[in-house]
């Protein structure tokens, strides 16, 4: 019996919505079960208990079963990361290991012929098993392992490599390097964090993504160390920073294209004294939530702050730690008062996202627009609001004051 015809005996479809799948295959190589799964006729458990009947393979909850790390030490990075299975403990010398598909025969070929051993597979969700290798081998575990095998070139040793710029240069436009920070900036985005931090230390190299104002430390594979020059480097080709300069804090920025969406990155670059540091501001403009109601906010704060900004001047002052979601607040506040009856200015630094119907200045101190400059040449331009992206010294905080009290709502 096809699985088409067992997943309609079980209930699970109906002859419609098979018709409908295999009309939206592209090609014979599509499997009628991923389209299942990608229109939404069925779940993901409900095909698991199907494949265990189907292969006699038993269905086991992935994150509580006992793993054992010292397997995982023997297992390569790169056909565990490509073939989506995890093999987390041993009995004898069989591999206990998950798997989503049970049609994928050649990812237990593959582990069979590379670990010597018997391959037994139990099934788990698609989700769980990349939860379960990103626990495990970390962020850019494929990448490393593609340059420590030296698969495409031959790296040889970055501390040789230090004193010459030009080999940063080459190497930092390596595939694998690309494909490491690619996927460390993929990560973070997908976590929605707020910003990356990779801070060097002697014996390690370590990654945290700030999500929702606390700082998490990502699983990096352990040799991550060894390529710390080729992901600065890269980092600062993306940025368009001074590849050669490794003693004074730079400041850039870039923009990458995730799923569709636009996202700009900050990028500040510190010297310390086991090499340079790097801190990312990640932009998403497509997270920004620009709708007061979707802050979190119980209902006696929010009606508080709707009546605060909807008064004609005032000042109103929004204080909270690195990505606590000030900015949020703020735009949210602008965007549900910004109107043809009223004219909004603000001075930011940087400006984050771009607000329609708003006029938006971007400081610039190296040239004297300074945030108690700009704030002085807006009240020139008969401003109803006015956003200040930060009050740093005693001469914004006074200018603020004073345009609270000559008729602005600051």
């Amino acid at each position: 019996m096809s699985l088409g015809e067992i997943l309609i005996t079980k209930g699970l479809v109906t002859r419609e919505q098979i018709a409908q799948a295999n009309s939206s295959r592209r090609s014979a190589s599509d499997r009628l079960d991923r389209i299942l799964l990608q229109l939404g006729f069925m779940s993901e458990e409900n095909l698991l208990k199907v494949f265990s009947e189907q292969f006699a393979i038993p269905i086991v909850d992935l994150p509580n079963e006992t793993v054992n790390p010292e397997i995982l030490k023997a297992m390569p990075a790169k056909l565990i990361h490509r073939r989506k299975i995890f093999p987390y403990t041993q009995r004898g010398q069989t591999l206990i290991t998950a798997i989503s598909d049970p049609y994928e025969v050649q990812a237990m070929d593959e582990l069979r012929a590379v670990t010597g051993m018997n391959v037994e597979p139990v099934l788990a969700s698609e989700h769980e098993i990349a939860n379960m290798i990103k626990r495990y081998f970390g962020v850019g575990g494929e990448a490393i392992d593609e340059m420590l095998e030296g698969e495409r070139h031959d790296l040889g040793s970055l501390e040789e490599l230090a004193a010459e710029d030009k080999d940063l240069v080459q190497q930092a436009q390596e595939a694998t390097v690309v494909k490491l920070v690619n996927e460390i900036l993929r990560e973070a985005i997908n976590d929605r964090a707020s910003d990356i931090h990779i801070e060097p230390f002697e014996d390690d190299l370590r990654i945290r993504y700030r999500i929702d104002g606390v700082l998490h430390t990502t699983t990096m594979p352990p040799q991550i160390k060894r390529f710390q020059l080729a992901i600065v480097s890269r980092i600062k080709i993306m940025s368009s920073l001074n590849i050669a300069e490794k003693r004074l804090p730079q400041d850039g920025a870039f923009k990458i294209r995730h799923e569709g969406r636009d996202i700009d990155i900050r990028v500040s670059v510190l010297p310390s004294v086991y090499g340079e540091g790097i801190v990312l501001r990640i932009l998403d403009k497509s997270s920004v939530l620009l709708r007061m109601t979707d802050l979190g906010m119980d209902g006696t704060t929010y009606d508080r702050f709707k009546d605060l900004i909807l008064r004609p001047h005032g000042i109103i002052l929004v204080t909270g730690p690195t990505g606590s979601g000030k900015t949020t607040t703020l735009y949210s506040a602008l965007n549900s008062i910004v109107s043809d009856q009223v004219k909004v200015i603000t001075v930011e630094d940087p400006v984050e996202y771009r607000l329609k119907g708003v006029n938006q200045i971007q400081v610039h101190p190296n040239i004297g627009l300074t945030f108690a400059a700009g704030l002085r040449s807006i009240l020139r331009h008969d401003p109803d609001i006015i956003m200040i992206g930060e009050i740093r010294d005693l001469e914004t905080a006074e200018a603020a004051i004073q345009a609270s009290l000559t008729g602005h709502l600051v």
